[in-house]
């Protein structure tokens, strides 16, 4: 995974062909993510990513709505396919960071922090059980927290589009402070609504935003994510990098 891109994209695809499409569009300013949640089985799942692999897409395995119920299934999927990118509870993200590393392996692996609704705190308790406490604690303790176990990048969510941007750049200030400078803004994000997000996480000390969008870019009719909305984002990314 080339983090030499300000940019990098992280969206679904319907299946190979519509994958590869992507990907000619973008480049490796995006990766196509794999719910392990949308699969019956682990099997299933690892089916899907190594297709992808072979043929040259770079995968992202994810939880699939960050359901903490599927961070053992992400990290088993991960052990067995190697992705580029995975996306893990806060809880399990040293326990995934580590089975990766005694494969010989440091793809960058996210852990999800949850927006407190107050700007400089945030919930860490993501996992399926520790979710059920809302306790808040400090961007910065969450942080450091991650960067003491080499964790690289802060997954965001939900941020509700360009609604939580104080939040948003609390976040990104305190991880770029503590030596993470990935941010993984999620939720609500749209071509229409991409741009402010961007600019605050750029803005505040990330050096590559890995901005998650899902079901905004897919045509209901066919199912696919649109080349053209792909196309628009990467304009969009483009204008504010330069400027």
């Amino acid at each position: 995974m080339n983090l030499q891109h300000k940019v990098i994209y992280n969206v679904l695809a319907k299946g190979l062909d519509n994958a590869l499409e992507l990907v000619e569009t973008a480049g490796e300013q995006i990766l196509i993510g794999v719910m392990v949640k949308d699969f019956p089985t682990e099997a299933a799942a690892v089916q899907q990513v190594r297709s992808f692999k072979e043929n040259g897409v770079p995968v992202s395995v994810g939880l699939g709505a960050a359901d903490p119920a599927m961070w053992r299934k992400v990290a088993d999927v991960a052990v067995k396919t190697k992705p580029d990118h995975i996306n893990q509870i806060f809880p399990a993200a040293g326990y995934t960071l580590g089975r990766m590393e005694l494969l010989g392996e440091r793809p960058v692996i996210n852990a999800v922090i949850e927006p407190s609704g107050i700007s400089g705190e945030v919930i860490i308790s993501t996992g399926p059980v520790s979710s059920g406490y809302r306790e808040k604690v400090s961007c910065e303790m969450a942080a450091s927290m991650l960067a003491e176990i080499g964790v690289q990048s802060v997954k965001f969510y939900p941020i509700a589009g360009d609604k939580k941007l104080d939040e948003v750049a609390a976040m990104v200030k305190a991880a770029s402070a503590a030596g993470l400078k990935i941010f993984e803004p999620t939720g609500g994000i749209g071509v229409d609504n991409i741009a402010p997000v961007l600019q605050t996480c750029l803005d505040n000390g990330a050096e590559t935003v890995i901005p998650h969008l899902y079901t905004s870019l897919i045509n209901k009719q066919t199912g696919k994510t649109e080349i053209a909305k792909i196309q628009r984002l990467l304009d969009i990314s483009k204008e504010i990098i330069s400027n």
